[in-house]
């Protein structure tokens, strides 16, 4: 399992995308997060950033949902 972190604050929308930074880097959420979880997840649910043949953002509460992320550079 990853290191698992609170984003804290919702993502910032970038060109249509929302986005977090966490350890340095910032990630782009190129998938919708599922509705089930819920309107302040961002603040409430730990998650980790995970890779598999890409990467992809877990949630705790949530384990069986990952997010396709992308790094942003």
């Amino acid at each position: 399992m990853g290191h698992w972190f609170r984003i804290g604050s919702q993502p910032f929308i970038v060109g249509g995308y929302p986005r977090f930074r966490y350890g340095g880097y910032q990630f782009m959420m190129v998938d919708p997060w599922p509705e089930d979880w819920g309107m302040d997840w961002y603040s409430r649910d730990e998650v980790y950033v995970g890779y598999d043949n890409g990467y992809y953002l877990f949630n705790r509460m949530h384990p069986d949902e990952g997010v396709a992320l992308a790094v942003v550079m």
